[in-house]
């Protein structure tokens, strides 16, 4: 068994909006992947760079419904790095916004897994906001947010 997690939230924008905010390479630079940017558009079977140096395989996207990448997610704790899953779906609700669930799973059952669970939950929660304000309002939030990105170096994990 592994660890995982999921989040969710609501944007006030249609699904096709929305979908496109993570898929389009300049929008989720402009809101999430804001040091370094995401280097291409994520097409079913590519790997894409997100923040310079964080290779992103894209597994499946079937349009405004469904992304799920593989990516480093995790580390062990000898220190190497293993994939974990990132699933992403965007269901229309009726009243013109669109429901973003966003799950991510295959950590280690040790003490490293943990903390990369909660840390990712923490930042895929980040992301549903950012991306929240910048859709719905073209607000960057992650601007000034990180005190490593404001030297110009992608988010890391504080040491807890």
């Amino acid at each position: 068994m592994s660890l995982g997690i999921r989040v969710s939230g609501r944007v006030g924008r249609p699904v096709a909006e929305v979908f496109d905010a993570v898929v389009n390479p300049k929008k989720l630079s402009s809101y999430f992947t804001t040091i370094g940017g995401a280097s291409a558009p994520l097409v079913k079977g590519t790997t894409v760079t997100w923040w310079k140096d964080a290779p992103v395989e894209v597994v499946e996207l079937v349009p405004e419904s469904r992304i799920v990448l593989r990516w480093d997610g995790g580390t062990g704790e000898d220190k190497t790095t293993y994939k974990t899953l990132v699933e992403m779906n965007f269901k229309p609700l009726e009243d013109g916004g669109t429901l973003v669930t966003i799950a991510e799973t295959g950590w280690r059952e040790d003490d490293a897994g943990r903390r990369g669970t909660y840390l990712n939950c923490e930042g895929w929660t980040q992301m549903l906001c950012c991306m929240k304000a910048f859709v719905e309002y073209g607000i960057n939030l992650r601007e000034g947010m990180f005190l490593s990105e404001m030297k110009g170096e992608p988010a890391s994990a504080p040491d807890v």
